[in-house]
């Protein structure tokens, strides 16, 4: 994949803090619809947590309307401000402080952040070794029969992560990182969930047979 598309340099964001909002604001949207968004929290000039927490939910679903389901997200989005201002004032290292499980736990605690959601903020804001899953990677891996239709994210997870481990510790996180980034590649330009290019897949060769 790395071959065919280069190092990804993915998430996208100028900041950690950056990266959380944009993994809550990408779900159930294209990530076009977040720039969007998040190009205006910038032009408001309150993307930081304090600035964007003291701004009222109808003032926060406004400026993150192209995001879609504004209203929802921007309860969520309140939700996550309130823990990290509140409980850990406004400092993602506090919050991103402690063992995977422990920071995973506290993210999953937070009303309208899920697994997916919890991943790639552990992933590519916390620094944390956890790999995220999403609807790319499920769909890659089945349709490689590389997993079984009845397998949930913890299961997709732990394959990833005992089998992904070819690395050094020192580059295990940009390794995790851009090897999720080459799958989501995969799965928007290859892998659709309606007439996928199989024929000009860089993973063709992984296909079984039939």
């Amino acid at each position: 994949m790395r071959a065919s598309h280069g190092h990804q340099r993915w998430w996208p964001g100028d900041t950690p803090f950056e990266v959380c909002i944009g993994a809550i604001l990408t779900q159930n949207t294209a990530w076009t619809n977040v720039e969007r968004a998040i190009a205006n929290l910038k032009a408001a000039a309150v993307l930081e947590p304090r600035r964007m927490f003291a701004l009222s939910e109808e003032q926060l679903a406004e400026l993150i309307r192209p995001a879609g389901y504004f209203n929802v997200k921007a309860r969520r989005l309140r939700a996550f401000l309130r823990v990290l201002v509140v409980d850990h004032q406004g400092d993602l290292r506090r919050l991103f402080c402690g063992e995977t499980a422990q920071v995973s736990a506290r993210l999953l605690a937070i009303k309208g952040i899920g697994p997916e959601t919890a991943d790639s903020m552990l992933l590519y804001a916390g620094g944390h070794l956890s790999f995220v899953i999403d609807a790319y990677t499920r769909r890659i891996f089945l349709r490689h029969r590389w997993c079984g239709a009845s397998e949930g994210y913890q299961e997709l997870q732990a394959l990833c992560q005992a089998t992904l481990n070819q690395k050094p510790p020192s580059k295990l996180l940009d390794y995790w990182q851009d090897y999720h980034a080459q799958l989501v590649r995969i799965g928007k330009d290859y892998c659709r969930p309606r007439f996928a290019r199989c024929a000009h897949c860089p993973l063709r060769a992984l296909l079984p047979g039939g």
